[in-house]
């Protein structure tokens, strides 16, 4: 939902289906969401970037309109390869990324697995998941809660949340914006249409996954000493918790190599809550003309 000029599609990338919309012409940029939207997220900001950028708007695996397999198949480096081979279906071979929330912790994984193939990275309002794990507080415990609610694994989670799957959609974003802190995004409606059951079981394996195999990985890279190299930007709300609690640059600077960035005047949906100034910052940074 980029735009009326988007084409829709949906790719087969190695037996997944990837649902994306492509709008615009110019140098590749891959759009990835959060939880619990889909590309729909992005739409205001990528018809801003489709002036100078071909855009590609995707559901993540499990999201959406993307394919939805059963299993514990949601690491986020088989989430990553999905979109990868997306990216090469598509013609293009090396892409910038931009990742909020689940779409973040997605370009990390692709990044450092393809680092041929990525040439710049934005994350929106995280820090990577190895350091939220290591730094679990009260306040994470409480804002961050259905991290751990969603990775029960015994079928709890995905049949309460199925007995009032609106209700919960909607807590999702209340609290989480700015200003008064009550936030109904434009794109609901289609957040609500994708939220079905396959969503609901699909986005509980990806949270198991961030708090099992994913930790593994992240461990191994740094263990090995590998870090992002391509140029990083990290944006995040100044209302939110990531902005309240981590000193987000510092951070990020033990994982890329290159990092800039600064706060949003926003809460957690930056790009909803202010899709200017998001596509104005990742249009600065994607031709080396930052403000940070």
């Amino acid at each position: 939902m980029t735009g009326t000029d988007a084409t829709a599609m949906r790719v087969d990338c190695d037996g997944v289906e990837i649902a994306a919309d492509v709008t615009g012409s110019g140098p590749p940029l891959l759009l990835l969401h959060g939880y619990p939207e889909t590309r729909a997220m992005w739409r205001e900001v990528a018809a801003t970037l489709a002036d100078r950028y071909t855009v590609v708007s995707a559901d993540l695996r499990g999201y959406g309109d993307s394919a939805k397999p059963t299993g514990e198949r949601y690491s986020k480096r088989e989430l990553a390869r999905d979109q990868f081979l997306l990216m090469r279906s598509l013609g293009h071979e090396r892409f910038a990324i931009a990742g909020h929330d689940r779409g973040g912790r997605v370009g990390h994984r692709l990044a450092l697995d393809f680092p041929d193939a990525v040439s710049a990275l934005a994350v929106l309002d995280i820090v990577p998941t190895l350091h939220m794990f290591e730094n679990v507080d009260r306040e994470m415990a409480t804002v961050y809660f259905h991290w751990f609610f969603l990775a029960r694994g015994d079928g709890l989670p995905e049949a309460l949340i199925s007995a009032k799957p609106l209700e919960w959609l909607r807590s999702r974003f209340r609290g989480r914006a700015a200003g008064d802190g009550d936030m109904l995004p434009a794109a609901f409606d289609e957040y609500a249409r994708c939220f079905d059951e396959d969503t609901i079981r699909a986005s509980g394996a990806d949270y198991r996954a961030a708090a099992t195999i994913d930790l593994e990985h992240d461990r191994a890279d740094r263990a090995a000493g590998r870090r992002i190299e391509a140029p990083l930007l990290a944006l995040w709300g100044a209302d939110g918790y990531v902005g309240r609690n981590f000193d987000v640059l510092t951070v990020w600077g033990d994982y890329a190599a290159h990092v800039a960035g600064g706060p949003v005047a926003a809460g957690h949906y930056l790009a909803e809550e202010a899709p200017e100034t998001v596509a104005a910052e990742l249009g600065a940074f994607l031709t080396g003309a930052g403000t940070w």
